[in-house]
């Protein structure tokens, strides 16, 4: 047998796995893209030197926030973010970066922020707001931001103090007038 064709089954082997591999990124590229389109916020950070641990603690509080987070090649990220609005921070992604996102305009830079604020291998790059660019001092800034969830319970207390005050002075007569018949009962039974 020609020593060619020994290596002809381990060509097309290669050539298979080569083809999933591709079928897998442009597959990647669509759904990130489409990610992409709907998302609200986006934090770029570099990782480098974060364990296993470290970041599987970083994933757990941004999702607990309502958030996500992606790893990817940086190649494979800068082709999803074409045709978004967030295609302007292409430029982020050198090295190894990790993106995080949500749908809330503020739970990706709050958990990320947070997080960075304890685990200093985390380096927030920037980020963008829909087309709004970020950089990392604007990723901070939309981080000390109240959250929805917060501005939502501020509202609610605003409007229900009023009906609180309403109820305790249309109440406060009703009851000095208990108070006084009390008095006068506990008067009467002491004579």
């Amino acid at each position: 047998m020609p020593a060619g064709g020994r290596d002809k089954p381990a060509a097309l082997a290669a050539k298979r796995r080569w083809q999933v591999e591709r079928a897998e990124k442009r597959e990647f590229v669509a759904s990130f893209n489409e990610v992409l389109q709907n998302t609200g916020v986006v934090v770029v950070a570099h990782y480098a030197g974060l364990s296993v641990a470290d970041m599987t603690a970083y994933r757990a509080q941004v999702r607990a926030a309502g958030g996500s987070v992606k790893v990817a090649k940086n190649r494979l990220v800068k082709l999803a973010l074409q045709g978004t609005e967030l295609e302007h921070m292409a430029d982020l992604f050198r090295g190894p970066t990790v993106i995080a996102y949500s749908d809330d305009p503020i739970a990706a830079a709050k958990a990320t922020m947070a997080f960075a604020k304890t685990q200093e291998k985390l380096v927030v790059l920037g980020g963008a707001l829909g087309a709004t660019h970020l950089d990392a001092n604007g990723v901070k800034a939309l981080a000390d931001m109240p959250s929805l969830d917060e501005l939502r319970a501020k509202l609610v207390g605003m409007i229900s103090t009023p009906a609180t005050r309403i109820a305790q002075v249309v109440n406060a007569p009703a009851g000095q007038v208990a108070r006084v018949l009390g008095a006068y009962a506990a008067k009467d039974e002491a004579a």
